[in-house]
């Protein structure tokens, strides 16, 4: 996100509050400064390094990999059938297993061969290319989870770390107001009480930085499964969580595109494939055989040539019903790839509305309502300072810290909600 920064009321403040105007200046500035440092990760860095190392990309890659190579074998002729026996030998009487008796005993060897129609190895290897092609759908929509997941998790690292930075400015104001309110006890000028606030004050303070720091700890290892490093920062750049990619109406517009319908788009083409297949079982099948038969005593030998053809004879309740199934396999697909269609369209809408509401809040607190609560406490500040009570400098400080606290969360969430729509299609589809 373009880094905007807000100015100072132009309400005065007396000339010898000066240097809480110099501390109005460097608040000012915090919210919007980063904690990182120049050699940070930048966010296409990230998706770079997520695209090189995530193991869910290589399970897809190995997944892709396995079915073309089950697309390469499929619709091949089974493997021949080698036979070796011995056919007319006597099992009984006084000749029992004796081959030189009887003229019709022969040794024999041959092969035999299966071959499927045409249309089934057809079927089969239009069937292999379909899995092939889901495999493939599958692999783009866990890329695009992939780079969303990516996002998300720098996005919150370099929230974590512009909420730091601002809660540690503000502290260096509450540490200067615990110097000055020690000053004014042992002038006799203040109250114990006071400057016990003061110090209240300062380890709430204190409290909510060590929150942020955990917060930075956790975006941090959510970050690491990505990248592969344990700890690391983001680089002080962002993008425009105001501006999107592509425009917004070729959101829905593409919405087939989107991850979830990849996948689905990939099985009803499937099904539609497996419909053929099931056909392709009306038709017949045909086998080939040879042998040759050795017979002993001088006899002559002999060979066997066989021709087979299967009968689909009892289709109806046979291959006319897996038909059927296939059938309502594949109206099944269509009815789920539609509702996720819809499904997916709702949630782009969504997406759309919290993202503008989000820009509109973040637009809120940056413009209007983190100057407000800066200058009142600033102002407060300075009045402190100038032997004023204690109390409003307190209000105003807490008040102020809800504030940056509240515009870091809205702005984690304007963060996610474009990276959900920023990385919604492949990348190959946006200009």
């Amino acid at each position: 996100m373009n880094t905007r920064f807000v100015r100072c009321s132009a309400r005065r403040v007396p000339a010898r509050a000066l240097l809480a105007g110099f501390l109005c200046a460097a608040i000012l500035a915090a919210p919007f400064a980063t904690a990182v440092a120049a050699d940070g990760v930048s966010l296409a860095e990230a998706l770079r390094l997520a695209a090189a190392r995530a193991p869910a990309l290589d399970a897809r890659r190995y997944g892709v990999a396995a079915a073309q190579e089950e697309a390469a074998r499929a619709g091949a002729l089974p493997d021949p059938t080698l036979t070796v026996g011995i056919d007319n030998l006597p099992v009984t009487g006084s000749d029992a297993f004796d081959a030189s008796v009887d003229d019709m005993t022969m040794k024999k060897i041959g092969l035999w061969q299966q071959i499927p129609s045409r249309a089934k190895r057809d079927a089969r290897r239009s069937f292999a290319d379909r899995e092939t092609e889901g495999a493939q759908a599958k692999a783009d929509a866990e890329i695009l989870a992939v780079r969303r997941a990516t996002a998300e998790a720098w996005i919150a690292v370099w929230t974590a770390q512009r909420e730091l930075a601002a809660l540690q400015t503000l502290r260096d104001q509450a540490a200067l107001a615990v110097k000055l309110s020690k000053a004014r006890v042992a002038g006799g000028g203040e109250s114990v009480s006071d400057a016990l606030a003061t110090e209240a004050a300062l380890l709430e303070l204190d409290n909510r930085i060590e929150a942020a720091q955990a917060d930075k700890r956790v975006a941090q290892a959510s970050l690491a499964r990505w990248v592969g490093d344990a700890a690391v920062d983001a680089s002080e750049a962002a993008p425009d969580f105001n501006a999107l990619p592509m425009p917004e109406a070729n959101l829905l517009a593409a919405v087939d595109q989107v991850g979830p319908l990849l996948s689905a788009t990939a099985q009803v083409e499937t099904a539609a494939a497996a419909i053929d297949v099931a056909r392709a079982e009306k038709r017949s099948d045909w086998s080939v055989g040879a042998s040759y038969g050795q017979r002993s005593g001088g006899r002559s030998d002999m060979i066997m040539l066989e021709v087979g053809i299967g009968l689909p004879l009892f289709s109806r309740n046979r291959q006319d019903r897996g038909i059927a199934a296939r059938e309502a396999d594949y109206q099944a697909a269509l009815a789920s790839r539609e509702d996720l269609r819809r499904q997916e369209a709702a949630r782009i809408r969504a997406d759309l509305a919290r993202w503008e509401g989000l820009k509109r809040q973040v637009a809120l607190h940056e413009d209007a309502l983190l100057p407000l609560a800066q200058d009142r406490s600033a102002t407060t500040f300075a009045a402190y300072r100038a032997g004023g009570d204690l109390q409003p400098w307190l209000n105003a400080r807490r008040d102020e810290l809800d504030v940056h606290l509240a515009h870091a969360e809205h702005l984690g969430e304007l963060g996610r909600a474009w990276a959900a729509l920023a990385f919604l299609l492949p990348a190959e589809t946006q200009p």
